[in-house]
């Protein structure tokens, strides 16, 4: 018998009316705002309606993601099913998948087989149209920008110094570097521009990080757009941009409730990338999960050097969360390609290369509890060419740290495969008050350079930090500005420790080159560009949209 495509196994699923989804998690009808019959906008308020004291948070990251695949998101609506059916309320929050990757290579983002979030093919495409209005809020402060230079630039802003981009949600390398203002004054003044993907730009992140709406507006005035020629940053603010902006996100900003196959609540809000960006959902959505039942699980993207270590360092510093577990999610796959293993010889057993892939998986496992401080345990996620032996050994090296690795198939089983893991994640959620272990990988009191320094080394666990002059110079800049105590996002190559992803495994003795540095002042951190991360990917050679299609019926196909 055929296997049923994601897909198809999300077409088949018949789901719960989302008045029903949301009164399962305390929320009354007057808070729900449905967009159709399966999801719905959440008002704000709806969480203290709920009248109880915050539930667990728990954090599901993975190690270097590779080709073979890991399945983060598949185990964190898997596990939030597998809490379910011990008994445990629980509430998932999510990312908002973005188009680019969705017709691109990597595909959509909720999850995958018997573990996913429903309806799957409106998350991974319009969805509610968040993303349409962070890029509509984006281009409109784009737009007032040049207008004022137009207009007779009263600001005296140097067209040259201009660091803020238009955006579009799309696999678009022919936007990467253009020049606009072409065709006489009337249409404007030439200049260099570019685009951003739209989960990359500025105002996703400060979406993803505002408390409220009074938050939201007072960050996006705090955005830098440009220099004036005497050096003097200028902001939304100084645009008279805000309140307009703010008018297209109010509606944005109340958090996305839909489901899982099984019926678990799935706050689904918010998508910056984790290799751009900082990776994490909203935290809006995140606090309201947590107000909503005793387990919220969330994810960060990539790997935990990428996704984890930001939504440690940014977004919990940012909001005051602690998790009080994190899931490591692993595959054998992904261990022995990390060993050298080519990817057409996976399915094959090899406890050598297993074991030289390893310290991938451990790295991540001592910085989760060492650096951090935090409980933690592996979630191997399991493939049907996955050995014993091959199992035995990643449980054999996690217990020599102290840490369980617990089998998942949650992918193949749903909530069945994911009790176990869920089993382990309440006890280590029982141990005791994380709050009392969990720390920073760096101070704020630490300038740019440091903190860039320190999560290098502490984290990537390379030998230290290559500032470009120019870099060098914008750091300086932006210290003198007052923006030297904000944290750092650092923008890397997801596919290895280092800023090189062709170095797999656990690299040693490397160095991290920083070419670029800047200042995100509305989301409330600094940006250091390393090796050649691109803020507008491209399309590869055969994208996945080339194999979405539409029935007569309406019906896709196609879309995984």
């Amino acid at each position: 018998m055929a296997h049923l495509t994601d897909i198809e196994i999300a077409q088949a699923c018949r789901m719960r009316p989302i008045y029903e989804i949301a009164e399962h998690i305390g929320i009354p009808e007057e808070f729900v705002e449905p967009y159709g019959k399966y999801k719905a906008k959440i008002l704000p308020g709806a969480a203290e309606s709920a009248g109880k004291k915050p539930g667990h948070l728990v954090l599901v990251t993975a190690m270097t993601p590779t080709p073979a695949g890991e399945g983060k998101t598949t185990t964190t609506v898997g596990l939030s099913d597998g809490l379910s059916r011990i008994g445990k309320k629980v509430c998932v929050a999510l990312r908002e998948p973005s188009l680019g990757p969705v017709f691109g290579i990597k595909g959509g983002a909720a999850g995958g087989g018997y573990a996913q979030v429903v309806p799957m093919e409106d998350i991974n495409l319009h969805f509610t149209g968040d993303f349409h209005a962070i890029g509509a809020a984006n281009n409109l402060l784009a737009a007032m920008l040049d207008n004022h230079i137009q207009q007779g630039n009263a600001l005296g802003i140097d067209p040259r110094r201009i660091t803020w981009k238009r955006c579009v949600d799309m696999n678009d390398r022919q936007l990467r570097f253009i020049v606009d203002g072409l065709g006489g004054k009337v249409n404007g003044t030439p200049r260099e521009d570019g685009f951003d993907i739209t989960v990359a730009s500025e105002i996703m992140a400060v979406f993803c990080l505002s408390s409220s709406l009074a938050d939201l507006k007072e960050r996006l005035g705090r955005i830098i757009v440009a220099y004036t020629y005497g050096g003097k940053p200028v902001t939304a603010s100084d645009l008279k941009a805000v309140g307009a902006m703010t008018a297209l996100l109010k509606d944005a900003l109340k958090p996305n409730l839909v489901q899982t196959l099984e019926g678990t609540p799935a706050f689904v809000h918010g998508g910056p990338f984790a290799n751009i960006a900082h990776g994490c959902n909203s935290v809006i959505a995140t606090r309201m999960a947590m107000n909503v039942a005793d387990y919220a699980v969330t994810e960060a993207g990539f790997g935990a050097d990428l996704g984890a270590e930001k939504f440690l360092d940014i977004k919990c510093r940012a909001a005051g969360l602690v998790p009080d577990a994190v899931v490591i999610v692993a595959t054998v796959r992904a261990l022995k390609l990390h060993g050298g293993v080519p990817k057409t010889e996976l399915a094959k057993e090899d406890i050598g290369a297993l074991k030289r892939g390893l310290p991938n998986l451990l790295r991540h496992v001592r910085n989760i509890s060492e650096v951090y401080g935090l409980p933690c345990v592996v979630a191997v996620n399991r493939f049907p060419t996955d050995t014993d032996r091959e199992i035995d050994a990643v449980r054999e090296s996690c217990a020599e740290l102290g840490v369980n690795a617990v089998l998942s198939t949650v992918w193949a089983d749903g909530g069945a495969g994911g009790v176990e893991l869920a089993r382990e994640v309440v006890r280590l959620c029982d141990l005791g008050d994380s709050r009392k272990t969990f720390g920073y990988s760096y101070p704020d009191e630490a300038g740019i350079a440091q903190k860039i320094e320190a999560v290098v080394t502490r984290v990537y666990g390379g030998d230290g930090v290559i500032f470009t002059p120019q870099a060098e110079k914008q750091i300086a800049e932006l210290e003198s500005l007052g923006f030297g105590r904000l944290p750092v996002c650092i923008a890397k190559t997801q596919y290895s420790f280092s800023d090189d992803p062709a170095k797999l495994g656990a690299p040693e003795g490397f160095k991290v080159t920083v070419r670029n540095v800047k200042v995100s002042a509305g989301a409330g951190f600094t940006v250091a560009l390393t090796g050649d991360i691109m803020t507008m990917p491209g399309l590869p050679k055969v994208p996945s949209a080339e194999k979405i299609d539409v029935s007569p019926d309406g019906t896709i196909s196609g879309l995984f």
